[in-house]
């Protein structure tokens, strides 16, 4: 098969033609679970459903599932088959294709950094509303005393659910700016969330597998976005995971069921919420319209409602239209004095769906109408635990994974890292357990995590199609793995997805500019949630990570451009490459005296299928290992 050289003919640095060994997962379909466990997150319980809801239903459906096809499969195969051929991390896959690229694998690494710090917030979270399950009745069940027959007035006018989230579990201040000090409960459970991650990752990799909107330039950014947290693009974690499979695994027929399964997953979510957002959205409407027949039926008692003011029958009976037209009939003065309100389902659908607040205050409310309400209660938040922490773990593991592969030493102290890693993990997140945290996970969640996202994937997608070549790449991995992608990988790589990146990236930065950013405060005094600005110094340290976190991109490519000349790459030094084997070997003795197997017979001795037509599909011999040829002449 003939193969296509670089566009751009610059270095492409050199690879073994066997790499080193490596510790790989037990079964693929471990592997498969991995992966889902980090694509599949939180993300998919209460940031699709809300973007579904927000940008118009069905329509951003579609356009979601068209952004998938067109960005986000093609960029998984892409991560997918170069953590799998290389079997490096982040940093050495890109680093192997060019020295110059290796600044998009720390990049990688320090956006992985960040979304740690505040992804453990939200386990800490649900951490805390786990162990508070186990007791009847549930403490957000009803609302708190504030003295004889007089209940808390901050929770009399929102929901025992709304004021349990905001008082008591966060105890939140009324802005970002006032920061309120630590919250002990928030401490504890951070340092809850980190010891489980680390004694997760103390275990090794094997732990982790257990139309109307499409007008409109918001709708296809947030699908994009969602594309890229749904399938966990740009974190290096896919890489990293795959770096430890089998060579010749058919990587596009992974990428495929991966995403396949992820957006069934959502779709799957986004069911259960909106039945769920529905039925809640209906008992309160109800509920309003049985308070205002009772003001009503009050001021009619009373004498002091006018023959003109009184509604046409019964106002819990009255469809929504009538019921609108007799409340916008009445004199604003009137309206006051009653005390009634237009109870509007469309309005409650909208009440607590952005964020957090759609497990934490909507689905909690829910939880307390089943019978036996604890018993469900702690299986929701067992299920958000477990989902976090399978993202968290991929999270950490991909920046463990450079380092490792940088460092062979560190290989031998891999416990001692981990641990150091959720100290100073524990140490940095402490800021977002302030009362004033929660602004600040909103914060690094809309911005920080999602903006160099879209630089770093575009940086893979140039690197593979412009600096190495997509043709030449399909060719390799087609050689490696002995199944053929698909040619339309190479266009999509070339064009698509830089430009849709770019296009979207720069949609973002003007969006910036054009209309401030606001986040969702919460007015003690009245009970309710709106929108505030961020403050200058909250802006300032937005878009300060955002550019910490692609500035090595920039900064390496220009020392390999400005530095001083690299000679060739030569052949390891023999003591290295008895040391690297004799610190593989140790590390397969440990893992062999940990998890003990049979003997297994050997396999008869065969021929290998010459060309790639015939190696396509044939099963990889033990210990067999295929060169990626990266490097050498095509």
């Amino acid at each position: 098969m003939e193969k296509a050289g670089p566009v751009l003919g610059g270095d492409t640095g050199l690879l073994q033609e066997e790499p080193p060994p490596r510790p790989t997962w037990t079964s693929k379909a471990q592997y498969i679970l991995a992966q889902l466990g980090f694509s599949v997150g939180l993300g998919n319980i209460w940031r699709f459903p809300y973007l579904c809801h927000q940008n118009g239903g069905g329509a951003f459906l579609l356009l979601y599932l068209l952004l998938l096809f067109l960005l986000g499969i093609p960029l998984l195969f892409l991560e997918l088959a170069a953590g799998q051929c290389l079997r490096q991390g982040s940093v050495g896959v890109w680093k192997s294709i060019s020295p110059r690229l290796a600044g998009i694998g720390l990049a990688s690494c320090l956006v992985c950094a960040f979304v740690a710090l505040y992804y453990n917030v939200i386990i800490a979270w649900s951490l805390l509303y786990l162990t508070r399950s186990f007791q009847h009745p549930l403490p957000w069940q009803s609302c708190p005393s504030a003295g004889p027959n007089h209940t808390e007035p901050e929770c009399a006018l929102s929901s025992p659910t709304t004021y349990f989230w905001y008082r008591q579990t966060l105890d939140v201040t009324p802005e970002m700016g006032v920061g309120g000090g630590l919250q002990p409960a928030l401490v504890g459970g951070l340092l809850g969330a980190w010891a489980l991650v680390g004694a997760s990752l103390l275990k090794g990799i094997k732990s982790s597998g257990k139309v109307s909107a499409w007008g409109t330039g918001q709708a296809w950014r947030q699908a994009a976005t969602q594309v890229f947290f749904a399938l966990g693009l740009g974190f290096g974690s896919v890489i990293a995971y795959a770096s430890y499979g089998a060579r010749r695994s058919n990587c596009h027929r992974d990428a495929v069921l991966v995403a396949g399964l992820n957006a069934l997953t959502s779709l799957l979510a986004t069911f259960v919420v909106f039945a769920v957002l529905g039925a809640r959205a209906t008992r309160r409407t109800r509920h309003c319209l049985r308070r205002n027949a009772e003001l009503v039926s009050r001021a009619l008692a009373a004498g002091g409602l006018p023959e003109t003011a009184r509604p046409p029958g019964n106002l819990t009976a009255l469809p929504a239209p009538q019921y609108g037209a007799w409340l916008q009939g009445l004199p604003p003065a009137l309206r006051d004095a009653l005390g009634v309100t237009d109870c509007r389902l469309d309005e409650e659908m909208n009440k607590g769906v952005e964020g957090p607040g759609l497990a934490f205050i909507v689905f909690t409310e829910t939880l307390t109408l089943l019978p036996v309400a604890p018993l469900w209660s702690s299986l929701f938040f067992l299920t958000l635990l477990g989902l976090g922490l399978s993202t968290m773990l991929g999270v950490i593991q991909a920046v463990l994974t450079p380092l490792l592969d940088a460092f062979p030493v560190l290989r031998r102290r891999r416990a001692p890292l981990t641990v150091l890693c959720c100290a100073g993990g524990f140490v940095l997140g402490l800021p977002f357990a302030q009362r004033s945290g929660s602004y600040l996970v909103a914060a690094f969640d809309d911005y920080v995590a999602t903006l160099p996202l879209l630089a770093v994937a575009a940086c893979e997608a140039v690197a593979v199609a412009w600096v190495y070549g997509a043709e030449r790449f399909l060719a390799a991995v087609w050689e490696v793995t002995g199944h053929r992608p698909w040619r339309l990988y190479g266009p999509l790589w070339r064009f698509g997805s830089p430009g849709a990146m770019v296009a979207l990236l720069g949609a973002s930065l003007g969006q910036l500019a054009l209309r401030p950013p606001t986040y969702q405060a919460w007015d003690r005094a009245t009970a309710t949630s709106w929108r505030r600005p961020y403050p200058p110094w909250a802006l300032a340290l937005t878009l300060g990570l955002m550019v910490v976190a692609v500035l090595p991109i920039p900064i390496v490519a220009l020392w390999g451009v400005l530095g001083p000349p690299r000679g060739p790459p030569g052949p390891r030094g023999r003591g290295q490459q008895e040391e690297e084997e004799e610190e593989e070997e140790e590390e397969e003795e440990e893992e062999s005296a940990a998890d003990p197997a049979p003997p297994a017979a050997p396999p008869p001795p065969r021929t290998l299928p010459r060309g790639p037509d015939e190696r396509e599909g044939a099963p990889l011999e033990d210990g067999e290992e295929l060169g990626f040829p990266i490097g050498h002449a095509a």
